[in-house]
């Protein structure tokens, strides 16, 4: 069982279709209910969707208490993007922002913490290059996804010993509709599609009996 977040979309969409290709047993979860069933229908086999504004803590747990069984693999792709220089942002879309990337990674491990920290499961929290290095007009945006990084890492201290595991991800630029909602225009076409970054990705997180890899880093050429 494979729980996705932001699934609705982009490298989340992407991810749930290969994995729907493995005949895996797929949970799929996002804002934009039309969306999302847009995706579910493109697919077969054991596919559920499960709406979710994980801003809100009831609705994380709703959608963990919609598994039937626990999941293997959670991957948190949810997330949004916003950018301009600092001066002229505005205040609303900056807690918007920090809504959507820091606090509901907050109460997505939260809630996943006190279920299965006994459990062998394998999070991923998906984030961004912008989690390693500062870039002009993207402050804001930068700030959020430091703050994810410092709870993954932070959260993995507590856990140490523990069967569950977290994964950190930071992908570079996509050619998604990432860039047309966070208002930064941008030339995206020799930037690297979901598909290709969803590949990446499943083949990286192929774990052995002893061994995984802990952060993995997409970059694009």
């Amino acid at each position: 069982m494979i729980l996705i977040t932001g699934a609705s979309s982009g490298l989340g969409a992407a991810l749930a279709k290969l994995y729907n290709a493995d005949g895996e047993t797929l949970l799929l979860s996002g804002r934009n209910q039309q969306r999302l069933s847009g995706v579910v229908g493109k697919m077969s086999g054991d596919v559920q969707s499960h709406p979710a504004d994980l801003d809100d803590p009831a609705a994380v747990a709703a959608l963990l208490d919609g598994l039937e069984q626990v999941p293997d693999t959670v991957i948190h792709c949810a997330g949004s993007g916003y950018f301009g220089s600092i001066e002229e942002q505005d205040p609303q879309a900056i807690n918007d922002l920090i809504q959507n990337n820091v606090i509901s990674t907050i109460y997505l491990l939260r809630e996943l913490v006190a279920r299965y920290r006994t459990h062998k499961v394998n999070v991923v929290i998906v984030m961004s290059t912008a989690a390693q290095v500062a870039k002009a007009g993207e402050s804001t945006y930068c700030a959020a996804k430091w703050a994810v990084k410092g709870l993954v890492e932070s959260v993995r201290l507590e856990l140490k010993g523990s069967p569950m595991k977290l994964i950190a991800v930071y992908p570079g630029g996509m050619a998604t509709d990432f860039w047309t909602t966070s208002g930064k225009e941008m030339d995206t076409s020799s930037f690297m599609t979901a598909d290709e970054a969803a590949m990446m990705l499943k083949q990286a997180l192929i774990a052995t009996e002893h061994g995984f890899v802990s952060d993995i880093t997409i970059n694009r050429n």
